[in-house]
């Protein structure tokens, strides 16, 4: 059992290393961003959650949801709507997540919890892949899934750590409380995959509802908080522009690589 363990921990923690390798993106940014620069990384974080939301979470969750004999849309449907109130709920209830509260940097709060949410199913399919790999030894196909369902992951999470540090940063944190902010995101990833190796047949039942609530929680800041700050006026495209360079990007590396 140790083995499997320590397979879970290495691919769980290469996505790890990778989200904090995008957070560390910030170290260029010393100085005051500008405000068009600003606007574009916000709109590429908007454009990175909503391709990740369909890609990685959304889709997964049909296809899981249909494996397992459900109706293929009540799962996804059920659980996007309950991403979306949790995170509603966190907003209008605890006003420390609220924009308004203590300035910018709060208002990012509500991005770090959606991503973070969205980096534990993340984890636990990379974990629950070597769990099935290391249950499996005789069979290297496994293994080589198990492999290149860390590799797609890892390389996803990558602008997902730029999305969340440049943000931050922007909000007024400093460029290292950004940078372990955006990196900590990921480390729920090799905790959620410790939890599938302890719980693997109750995690495989939940997944595709998982799935599905880590979406409906990173569109519903996208919605809120995202979006309007990236293009607050008419005055220009840099947010609409950033919205369309961060899907493009995710959806290439999440069909590319998935």
């Amino acid at each position: 059992m140790i083995h499997i363990l320590l397979q879970v921990l290495g691919g769980t923690g290469f996505t790890f290393l990778m989200t904090t390798l995008g957070a560390a993106v910030v170290f260029f940014f010393r100085g005051a961003i500008d405000d068009r620069v600003n606007r574009a990384f916000l709109g590429f974080a908007s454009g990175v959650m909503m391709a990740a939301s369909v890609w990685s979470l959304l889709l997964p969750s049909i296809d899981q949801s249909r494996e397992q004999g459900l109706l293929p849309w009540l799962p996804p449907a059920a659980g996007f709507a309950f991403g979306g109130v949790f995170l509603y709920l966190v907003d209008k209830t605890l006003p420390w997540f609220h924009a308004d509260y203590k300035g910018k940097e709060a208002g990012t709060k509500l991005l770090v919890l959606a991503v973070t949410v969205h980096n534990i199913p993340e984890g636990m399919a990379v974990g629950l892949a070597f769990v099935l790999a290391g249950q499996h030894p005789k069979e290297p196909a496994y293994l080589a899934a198990a492999a290149g369902l860390a590799l797609g992951i890892g390389i996803q999470n990558f602008p997902e750590g730029a999305a969340i540090s440049l943000p931050v940063r922007q909000g007024g944190a400093s460029v290292w409380k950004s940078f372990w902010i955006g990196s900590l995101s990921g480390i729920v990833e090799p905790l959620a995959g410790i939890l599938v190796f302890l719980t693997a047949s109750v995690v495989v039942v939940l997944m595709p509802w998982l799935l599905a609530f880590a979406a409906g929680a990173m569109i519903y800041v996208v919605a809120d908080e995202l979006i309007p700050q990236a293009q607050p006026d008419e005055s220009s495209n840099f947010g609409t522009i950033g919205v369309m360079a961060g899907f493009l990007l995710m959806m290439v590396l999440d069909v590319a690589l998935g």
